[in-house]
This record gives structure tokens, C-alpha cells and sequence, in this order.
């Protein structure tokens, strides 16, 4: 992936998002002057550090959190934030067992009693401390396909059923016709291609196949696929699968679609056929409830919303943090890095790079729990 670089963008609009105080923006680009004198005027030395921060965990943000941390680094050159895209599920088996500084995951600390554990209550003994799920990044998930001759495509949440849990087998088939009235469909196979490792992306996924479509989706939400298809390892592996296939669908990050130039569906969830855009999945978002107290961010999104113009197949990307960890200077760390994360600039970077930044009624909240780590 191209690395887009904060200067340049210094013009772009942020959609819905509350600047906080960073380390300052990337100043590699012809007009970086500018951008790091604004930004330096509302960052402080504290801000910055030297020293490695580790964190492992949902490949749905790698590609955000690589573009976010390799600006934080050129402008704070003592500090290094490596990340290891290795699954939602891995990240968070890393963070309880003391391996990784923080995690990332696509879906919040489990508070039920799943194999025998509560991850919510092994994080919290891990860190001594509650663990926050903090909502960093809005990952919407595309429905992304390789059919030659079709350029534009609508599904709705019956039909998508049908397709992933393998009833519909051509891509010609008179269900998928109904919805894309005019369109000249093949009869080539459908492939469907899936995550065959634990991952929050499937399971986001399948929350929005069962609250949009339980007709035709008999599975329940799970981080482990339950449908037909070919299994591919990461978001990484379904897209090279998709892209090398002609007939191919999947499920997969948005800034993975747009990379690989894969086309994406628009979603009828009964309220119109809906675009996937920042401002569509904006006005999703929005709509989410927070089911965490307090600094606990976790949050619910209505899969099954009609509202027009809404997005309905999102993702939040949480940071796993200890609330109050037993090193202060870590902590400190991941506080200054998280910080700028979700600082102004750093929300520009993402969304260029096919996310959403997040909604202004979010972000406020963001903003007092990144504060509230000690």
C-alpha cells in the first residue's frame, strides 16, 4: 500500500471528528512546514517518547494503524509502535497473557462465559485493572466481488444470505437478477471466499447476516466462519482470493477492496440501495449504543437499521487497554500514542486510506477515555 502522507492531505475535511492534541503530522511532503507548525502548536514534549510499544491483533486495522504509527514515529523519532496483524483472536489471547503492550480487536472483550473463560475478566486480572475497549478505528466491511461484465451490484441482506451459506451457486440466478434490475449477470460460478482464521471481521459479518437476513442465515455471529466457501488466512489472503478469481465475493475491510480495485456492492437493507462511503457509514455509526459503563467504549451497531443512506455492515475497531496498568511509563506510552491516533491528522490518514474516522458523538467520548488511562 501506497503510504499517504499527512501533509499532503492537510486540506481534506475531517467528517465528524474532534481534534485532540498529538505529536504533530508527518512532515515528509513538499508542504509538511505547515502542517507541523500547526500541529506542534497543540502538542507538548509529554506527548512524545522513546522506546517500543508492541501490539498485536485485528488485521482489519493493519493497514490504518501501519499508515498512523509510521507518521507517529518521524515526528516523535525516539518512539517505535510495531504492530503484528495476526487475527482479533490472537491479539487478545496476546494482551491477556502479558505479550503485547495493547491489542487490537474488531469486536469488544467478551463479558459472557465462552470455552470456559470470560476474556473481559482474565483482561482485567491480566492488567490488574479493568481493560478499556477503546473505538479507534470505523472499518466498513465491503462486500467485494470480480465478476467480469458486472461494474455495479446490489445485494440485499436475503440475497447476500443466500449466496454465503452457498443456495445461490450463479451468479445469474434469478434472485440476484430481481435486485439488479437491467444488469447483464453471467452465469459463472460463485466463489466464495471466507477467513479461515479467528477473526472479528467474520464475526461483525455474520452480526449483520443474522440481524438482516435470519431467513436465509441459519449460523450464529462468531469470529469462526460457519458458511460455504474457500477458507484464506487474513483479510490479506480473501482478497488475493477474490482478485484472482473471476466469480469471486467476500466479505473484507473496505481499505482492502479499494486497494485491489475490487468492485463493491451496494446494500439494500430495505431503505434503498445504500453506497459504502465515509458519510454512509458516518451516519451509521452514529446510531450506535455504548454497552460498556464509563470509559468502557464497547459499543453496539444496528446491523438491521432501513434508515436511507446508512451503511448497515460496520466495524469498530476497539485498542484493548489496561484502564491502570502496573507500569506508569508504559501506560504513559500508550496513552501519548493512542492520543494521537485519534488526533485530527491521524483520522485524515485513515479515511484516505478506506476508512471512516469516527463520528463526532464517538470521538468526544474517545477523547475522555484516552485521558482517563493511568
Amino acid at each position: 500500500m501506497k503510504i499517504q502522507r499527512l501533509g499532503a492531505m492537510a486540506s481534506l475535511a475531517l467528517v465528524g471528528s474532534l481534534a485532540l492534541a498529538g505529536c504533530g503530522s508527518d512532515n515528509n511532503s513538499g508542504d509538511s512546514a505547515a502542517s507541523g507548525d500547526s500541529s506542534a502548536s497543540a502538542s507538548s514534549s509529554s506527548d512524545c517518547f522513546e522506546g517500543t510499544l508492541n501490539a498485536e491483533g485485528s488485521s482489519a486495522q493493519k493497514n490504518a494503524f501501519e499508515e498512523v504509527s509510521a507518521a507517529f514515529s518521524e515526528k516523535c523519532t525516539g518512539a517505535t509502535v510495531n504492530y503484528n496483524p495476526t487475527g482479533s483472536g490472537a491479539g487478545i489471547k496476546q494482551f491477556i497473557g502479558g505479550q503485547v503492550d495493547f491489542a487490537g480487536s474488531d469486536s469488544s472483550l467478551k463479558t459472557e462465559e465462552k470455552d470456559g473463560k470470560v476474556e473481559a475478566t482474565d483482561a482485567a486480572t491480566a492488567c490488574g485493572s479493568p481493560a478499556w475497549n477503546i473505538p479507534m478505528v470505523t472499518g466498513p466491511i465491503a462486500v467485494a466481488y470480480n465478476v467480469k461484465g458486472v461494474d455495479k451490484l446490489t445485494l440485499t441482506p436475503a440475497v447476500a444470505g443466500d449466496i454465503f451459506s452457498g443456495v445461490i451457486t450463479k451468479w445469474n440466478d434469478p434472485k440476484i437478477a430481481a435486485v439488479n434490475s437491467g444488469a447483464t449477470l453471467p452465469a459463472t460460478d460463485i466463489k466464495v471466499f471466507f477467513r479461515s482464521d479467528e477473526s472479528g471481521t467474520t464475526e461483525n459479518f455474520t452480526k449483520y447476516l443474522k440481524a438482516a437476513s435470519a431467513a436465509t442465515w441459519a449460523g450464529e455471529p462468531s469470529k469462526k466462519w460457519t458458511g460455504k466457501g474457500e477458507g484464506k488466512e487474513k483479510s490479506s489472503g480473501v482478497t488475493e482470493g477474490v482478485k484472482s478469481t473471476d466469480g469471486g465475493i467476500t466479505y473484507v475491510e473496505w481499505s482492502y477492496a479499494k486497494e485491489a480495485s475490487l468492485g463493491v456492492a451496494q446494500i439494500d437493507n430495505g431503505g434503498g440501495a445504500v453506497e459504502l462511503n465515509s458519510e454512509s457509514v458516518g451516519k451509521a455509526v452514529a446510531t450506535a449504543k455504548q454497552t460498556g459503563t464509563g470509559n468502557d467504549l464497547a459499543l453496539k451497531l444496528d446491523y438491521a437499521t432501513k434508515e436511507a443512506g446508512a451503511y448497515p455492515i460496520n466495524l469498530v475497531t476497539y485498542e484493548i487497554v489496561c484502564s491502570k496498568g502496573k507500569d506508569a511509563e508504559k501506560q504513559k506510552n500508550i496513552k501519548a500514542f493512542l492520543k494521537y491516533f485519534a488526533s485530527e491528522d491521524a483520522q485524515k490518514v485513515i479515511e484516505e486510506v478506506g476508512y471512516a474516522p469516527l463520528p463526532a458523538e464517538v470521538q468526544t467520548k474517545v477523547e475522555a477515555a484516552i485521558e482517563a488511562i493511568s
